[in-house]
């Protein structure tokens, strides 16, 4: 009886290359050295198991891109094509080496192989070799699983939709080929984030494959470490590989793969005989490749090398099967001493190790799979899905953003090197939306086009091209790729916005990029469109919220950090599938009527704008807001909660909550008090009581920081329960784009290549601290004479600072370039050596964070949300609030030592990614909003319960 199991997994993917306009592009040469070195061994190793009675079971990912173009008769025909190239290669190879003992049979046994995988390619599989996994899949040997339709790198993506149409195409080209959907799926780069939960279950996927790294910090830690599965809060269950088995085999240096008896791979004759001998082979004359031909053993780490050996090569890799048997025998019988169920070692590798990296690879497997079938009892082969159904019952977890890459993150996929195209991408998802939400019904030529749309759509995702730029190889054609998909996917978007198709250029796009035939591109479809009289008629949302927003400011109105504040949180919230309407105030130039980023926005006028104060005005913007809500709803249905923002709509929250009975939440940005550090004004007392008000009015109060929470019982005594703590976050990607080389340096006009800039953005008023920057500049001009100070942005204080550089004799050193938009903001964030914000006055600080995922190094006041952002030395330098030589002699240092400043700044940008995400913020809000509607739920059935008690005593 076993007392455990191992799952051999296999990962069999290629990016989707398919270039029927010409012979010359190498890259389709990927496909066919992956058929003649993997994919046929693979199938020959498992046919020949299946003929001797071995019992055995493997686990293999076919990814939809390299199904389809196994599934090609253009490259099923190429291929053919390349084979019948290799033969006479190695044909002529025999002539030429035939008096050579040593050399002759490596050389004839390639030639036997070329042929052989062509006549099993012909003759056996009739060109398509999927038939040959799908017959072992269908015997129950194979389980094949899926992979993203163009494996996308998930946690990179922005929208829900567009994450669904990589799994919904997925599985339609899963079932196509095989006749039934996946029960699991490889994720792209093992890349996991939790908002794939519940895509992956609404489209049956059971499990998922993911890295050890992602359980290492579970929460909880698993029980049992990598050796049982977990369940995420979706109901998914995750597998994780056993690195130290995966490493045996995978790694060249100490795995099986480097012993002295295999192959070398990187002795190809492509690369060291006559380029004129070559030529008739190779699809390109003059350019060098890998023929697949290698003759020579590692032999050693010098460069000289001796001829391989086969049957040396076949001795070590039984003998290396047999060492990994008894090393799986007792780890199973270690684990299984110390568990409450029997192990699962999960040993997880590319299936493209096994053959053309590692040669003797599929022989390695062969005999592992026979010594374990006759020659132990203690670890047997299984697979996920039957582990499952043994033990269906697994320990729940949540898990954190993870990959397989470098790191254990996602820095492969996201550098310096490859983070120029996430700003495409993201615009085509959301352009890609509003296509569907705009053609919800198109005729055939038009739906052509948007299937074609979404094609390019899915192509430019693929994990690939990043990956090959991060890798430095072929990054031509990776950047090409990206490029041309990016450009086809602009042109069919201005076509379907003139309304003018051109019928022959997108016919030949279609069949250049031909994959995914069952593709739909209404899987965008927010599930949102304008009706009659500018009232909106929604399918329900997947949250079961329907949010009611109010907002004075919304961009492009832009007047604090407030407008930017709901954008991102609005758009975050209705992508996790909340249904969200922003009513704002009307600005010239935008619609009164759009949906942004999936957020409804509703733009109104003020009632009366002339000649009003400011306070007049907000009460008829508040008046035209409440009316406006009131006829949405009338026609709409009534929203589960209203969210207002601020004091400036108190009126039309608070009117819509008595006038619909909605629960109110509302979310304090600032406080007057804070503001003025005081209450000394008239005006100061109106808008003090309009925040009392609101609090008081709101069913939960949420606030940036616990300074603010602080400041807010102090204020109006509200009690603890009653407020939230939830921060404001940052869009990471908004921050991490290369710059244009067609954009000016931000450096430019400020300072000289050699010189460091000081930069501070926001607005000008003394709550900011602007006045203690400048008072403190002086004095590290002395120390630091190549510093350059760049204060960005506008307010009543402007002129004044302006003037107080000059009476300082810094202007010279100083510059005020006004208000900047965000293109230039983030410019001067990459040219810049730091930033600072000397705040008096802080609820939170959303610039500070801005910087930091600019990895950006940051001084800050000692204040507010501030003081809790920034930890003093070790992401950042804090200072004493107002005080200018607390602000100089930290300035000084952070200038004087740039390895600190950098430590520091990469600190501060991995805080970003843990805690000021968007999404986890939005989830926490979304979080507040269900405890309200609970709480509310509750509080109305105790009132009926009562009433029903009051009613049944008095009939007594």
């Amino acid at each position: 009886m076993e007392k455990g199991y191992l799952s051999i997994v296999l990962h069999a993917h290629l990016p989707y290359v398919h270039h029927p306009e010409s012979e010359r592009y190498i890259e389709e040469r990927w496909l066919f050295e992956a058929i003649t070195e993997t994919y046929i061994p693979l199938l020959d190793m498992m046919e020949g198991l299946v003929r001797d009675q071995v019992a055995f079971q493997l686990t293999m990912s076919m990814t939809p891109t390299l199904l389809s173009m196994l599934a090609s008769p253009l490259l099923q025909e190429r291929y053919v094509k390349h084979m019948d190239q290799l033969i006479e290669l190695a044909d002529k190879e025999i002539a030429r080496v035939q008096e050579d003992e040593a050399l002759l049979p490596v050389v004839m046994m390639y030639a036997e192989k070329f042929r052989h995988m062509r006549l099993r390619f012909v003759e056996t599989y009739s060109s398509c070799i999927i038939e040959g996994f799908k017959a072992m899949s269908d015997q129950g040997y194979l389980e094949i699983i899926t992979s993203s339709a163009t494996h996308a790198f998930l946690p990179y993506i922005r929208t829900e939709q567009a994450l669904r149409a990589q799994i919904e195409n997925a599985v339609k080209v899963h079932r196509a080929h095989f006749g039934k959907a996946p029960r699991g799926i490889w994720l792209p780069e093992c890349g996991y984030r939790e908002e794939l939960d519940h895509v992956l279950r609404e489209f049956g996927i059971q499990f998922f494959m993911t890295d050890s790294h992602v359980f290492q910090h579970a929460d909880p830690s698993p029980a049992q470490g990598v050796y049982a599965p977990i369940v995420t809060p979706g109901g998914i269950a995750a597998f994780a590989r056993d690195e130290e088995t995966s490493k045996q085999v995978w790694s060249a240096q100490e795995g099986y793969p480097g012993d002295f008896d295999y192959r070398e791979y990187y002795r190809d004759i492509g690369y060291e005989l006559d380029m004129e001998y070559l030529n008739p082979h190779l699809p390109i004359d003059g350019l060098r490749l890998n023929t697949g031909m290698k003759y020579c053993r590692i032999t050693g780490n010098n460069a000289e090398k001796q001829i391989y050996n086969l049957d040396w090569a076949r001795q070590k890799a039984q003998y290396h099967a047999g060492n990994f048997m008894f090393n799986r025998e007792k780890q199973t019988e270690h684990l299984a001493g110390n568990m409450h169920r029997k192990p699962i070692i999960v040993a997880s590798y590319d299936a493209e190790l096994f053959g053309h990296w590692w040669y003797e690879g599929p022989m390695w497997l062969e005999e592992l799979f026979r010594k374990l079938d006759s020659e132990q009892q203690t670890v047997k082969l299984s697979t996920p899905a039957a582990y499952l159904a043994e033990y269906p019952v697994n320990e729940q977890c949540r898990l954190s953003f993870s990959t397989w890459g470098r790191g254990g993150y996602g820095e492969v996929w996201l550098n310096d090197t490859n983070q120029w195209i996430y700003r495409h991408l993201h615009n085509m998802e959301e352009q890609m939306i509003e296509l569907a939400d705009r053609y919800t019904v198109a005729d055939d030529q038009t739906t052509r086009a948007l299937n074609q749309a979404a094609r390019e759509l899915l192509l430019a995702q693929s994990s690939d091209w990043p990956f090959i730029m991060d890798n430095r190889t072929m990054v031509d054609y990776a950047v090409r790729r990206v490029n041309n998909h990016v450009g086809r996917f602009g042109r069919i978007y201005e076509m379907l916005q003139t309304g003018f198709i051109d019928e022959r250029w997108l016919t030949e796009v279609e069949l250049r990029d031909n994959l995914f035939p069952d593709l739909d591109y209404q899987i965008y479809f927010s599930g949102r469109y304008i009706g009659g009289d500018n009232i909106v008629h929604l399918q329900a949302s997947s949250s079961g919220f329907k949010v009611l927003m109010l907002a004075w400011e919304y961009p492009p109105m832009v007047v604090g950090g407030l407008s930017r504040h709901v954008y991102d949180l609005s758009r975050t919230i209705a992508r996790l599938g909340t249904e969200v309407h922003v009513i704002t105030c009307h600005v010239d130039g935008c619609p009164a009527y759009e949906v942004d980023g999936g957020v409804h926005v509703h733009r109104v006028r003020a009632y009366q704008s002339a000649n009003l104060s400011f306070m007049e005005w907000i009460l008829q913007l508040n008046l035209a807001m409440t009316d406006y809500a009131s006829h949405l709803i009338s026609h709409y249905g009534v929203f589960q909660l209203i969210h207002a923002h601020d004091w400036l709509v108190n009126q039309a929250a608070k009117t819509l909550k008595h006038q619909f009975g909605l629960p109110l939440v509302a979310t304090i940005h600032a406080t007057e008090h804070g503001r003025n550090q005081g209450i000394h004004t008239e005006l100061q007392h109106q808008i003090h009581h309009q925040e009392w008000e609101m609090t008081y009015e709101a069913w939960r109060v949420i606030v940036c920081s616990e300074y603010m929470e602080r400041e807010l019982q102090g204020l109006f005594q509200l009690p603890a329960d009653k407020l939230n703590v939830i921060p404001n976050g940052v869009i990471i990607d908004d921050f991490q784009v290369l710059s244009n080389p067609s954009e000016p340096a931000a450096q430019e006009p400020f300072a000289l290549p050699d010189e460091k800039i000081i930069f501070y953005v926001g607005r000008m008023v003394r709550e900011k601290g602007v006045h203690v920057l400048l008072e403190s500049i002086p004095a590290v001009l002395a120390v630091c004479p190549e510093a350059k100070f760049v204060l960005a942005g506008r307010g009543p204080m402007l002129d004044e600072l302006k003037f107080r550089a000059f009476e300082l004799g810094i202007s010279d050193k100083v510059f005020f370039p006004g208000f900047i938009d965000d293109s230039a903001r983030n410019r001067l964030f990459r040219s810049a050596y730091a930033a600072v914000f000397p705040s008096l006055y802080e609820p939170f600080g959303i610039v500070a964070i801005e910087a930091m995922a600019a990895q950006l190094p940051v001084i800050v006041s000692g204040v507010g949300g501030l003081a809790e952002i920034v930890q003093d030395g070790e992401d950042g330098f804090t200072v004493l609030p107002g005080d200018v030589q607390s602000l100089s002699s930290r300035l000084i240092m952070m200038l004087q030592d740039e390895s600190n400043a950098e430590a520091m700044a990469r600190n501060a940008f991995h805080k970003v990614l843990d805690h000021y995400d968007w999404n986890t913020i939005a989830r926490e809000t979304i979080g507040t909003y269900r405890q309200v509607r609970l709480e509310q739920a509750q509080l109305q059935a105790s009132k009926e319960a009562a009433a029903t008690i009051e009613i049944t005593g008095g009939l007594q």
